[in-house]
């Protein structure tokens, strides 16, 4: 069954969406922001993501540029936003597909079939899903870490940290869009919770913590992983 998830903040379009998808025998998953859309990718592996860009969290096209940064899932932006500047952007940073609403959803359904065959026409090769360091490996798909060849618990919230930093190697990840991200647009001030989680990951994967090898402090920025 060919598994789609749908991103979008609307519920009556959301609705509209999951019922036409499957009553064509789709699997469907759906996700109101970026956040979660984000983790349902990373746990759901779907075939094909339709992908609003106008989030409540965050903005679509920083969930396409999440998106890429492991996996080459086909990417169906649908979006009121019409100027072309805006296409780009989205294409620019991996999208596959741009639909503008309102759409007809013959035509979403055929695009989406099209999207599909794309992929069974392409020989299938598997993401990199395994992140390794001399200390600990990362396995993205199995939501797993190992240190020392032991598993190291980590809460769904030093999960999701990790992850959008290890899947943006080396790249500046800034407070307030780690804050967005994980706790959503109301939280995006409090730093104080980034400094904690951050400590508490330190502790588990760093061997000194107090001198970070690979979760690294830019201060009064952000923080970035290197490998």
């Amino acid at each position: 069954m060919t598994r789609v998830l749908v991103v979008e903040d609307d519920p009556q379009l959301v609705r509209a969406l999951v019922i036409n998808l499957r009553a064509r025998h789709y699997g469907v998953d759906a996700a109101p922001d970026g956040a979660t859309a984000l983790r349902l990718a990373a746990a759901r592996q779907p075939d094909v993501v339709l992908l609003d860009l106008g989030l409540p969290d965050m903005d679509g096209v920083d969930v396409i540029r999440a998106l890429r940064g492991w996996t080459r899932v086909p990417i169906m932006v649908l979006s009121a936003r019409q100027a072309s500047d805006e296409k780009v952007a989205a294409l620019d940073s991996g999208a596959d597909d741009y639909v503008t609403k309102p759409f007809s959803m013959d035509e979403l359904l055929a695009r989406l079939r099209a999207a599909v065959r794309r992929t069974e026409d392409t020989p299938l090769v598997r993401e990199p899903t395994l992140v390794g360091t001399e200390d600990f490996s990362i396995d993205l798909f199995a939501r797993k870490v190992l240190r020392d060849g032991k598993d190291v618990r980590l809460t769904p919230t030093e999960w999701h940290l990790l992850e959008i930093l290890v899947t943006n190697p080396g790249r500046l990840i800034t407070q307030r869009q780690l804050l967005q991200e994980v706790w959503g647009v109301a939280q995006r001030n409090k730093t104080n919770y980034l400094r904690v989680y951050m400590a508490q990951l330190r502790r588990k994967l760093e061997t000194d913590p107090s001198h970070p090898r690979y979760l690294i402090t830019e201060p009064g920025m952000g923080y970035r992983f290197e490998a």
